[in-house]
C-alpha cells in the first residue's frame, strides 16, 4: 500500500505564535506531500512498496537498487522525519520532561537546559538544510544532526525528538533567525509523545512525561 499523508493532530493555526498557520499549511500539505509522492513513485512495483518506511530506511536501504536509492533516501527520509515532527509537537506542549525520560536526560546531559543547548547548537550549526535530533542509539541518549532529510533510522538509531531546520520550516516567520526559531520551538514539545518513543526504545511501558 502506498504511503499517505498523515493528518495533523491539531489545526493548522494551533501552534501559533511559535509556528504560523501559513507555514504549517505549506509545510504539511505541500512539502510533506511531495516527499510522499516521490517515494511512492520510486518504490511502485518493487518488493519494498508495502514495507513500513522505518524498515525501508533502516534494514533495507542498502539493498534498494542504486538508481532508486537516493530518491528513497531523500524522500522516504522526508516522509519519516515529518511524520515524527507533527506528532512531537502540541499546542499544549512545552515545559520539561519528567519520569523515566526526564531522569535519563538528567543522567546523560546533567540538566534539561544542557540538552536544549546541545540540540539548539546542533541545529544552528547545521550548514544548509537538515535536522537536529535527540536519539537513543541502543545504549543511551545522544544529540546529533543530520543533513537534508537523512533519518537517524539509517544508522539504526531511534529518533525521539527532531527539529526541522530546513528554511521552509521557519522562514516565513523567522527569516534568517534560525536560533530564534530553535529557542521558541521548545514551547511546542509534546513530552508525552517523546516519552512514549523513549519507552519503546528502551523496551518498557511509557510513563507520562
Amino acid at each position: 500500500m502506498a504511503y499517505e499523508l498523515p493528518p495533523l493532530p491539531y489545526s493548522y493555526d494551533a501552534l501559533e505564535p511559535t509556528i504560523d498557520e501559513q507555514t504549517m499549511r505549506l509545510h504539511h500539505d505541500k512539502h510533506h506531500q511531495a516527499y510522499i509522492d516521490k517515494v511512492n513513485a520510486a518504490l511502485e512495483g518493487t518488493e519494498w512498496a508495502d514495507h513500513p518506511i522505518d524498515q525501508v530506511l533502516g534494514a533495507e536501504l542498502d539493498i534498494i537498487p542504486e538508481d532508486k536509492r537516493a530518491v528513497v533516501r531523500n524522500n522516504g527520509g522526508g516522509h519519516a522525519n515529518h511524520s515524527l515532527f507533527w506528532q512531537i509537537m502540541s499546542p499544549d506542549g512545552g515545559g520539561e520532561p519528567s519520569g523515566d525520560l526526564g531522569a535519563a536526560i538528567e543522567d546523560t546531559f546533567d540538566s534539561f537546559d544542557e540538552l536544549k543547548r546541545l540540540v539548539n547548537e546542533a541545529g544552528a550549526n547545521r550548514f544548509g538544510s537538515g535536522w537536529a535530533w535527540l536519539i537513543h542509539d541502543g545504549t543511551g541518549l545522544a544529540v546529533i544532526s543530520t543533513p537534508n532529510q537523512d533519518s537517524p533510522l539509517m544508522n539504526d538509531d531511534e529518533p525521539l525528538l527532531g527539529i526541522d531546520v530546513w528554511e521552509h520550516a521557519y522562514y516565513l516567520k523567522y527569516q534568517n533567525r534560525r536560533p530564534e526559531y530553535l529557542e521558541a520551538w521548545w514551547n511546542l514539545v509534546n513530552w508525552d509523545a517523546v516519552a512514549e518513543r523513549y519507552a519503546a526504545a528502551v523496551g518498557r511501558p511509557a510513563a507520562r512525561a
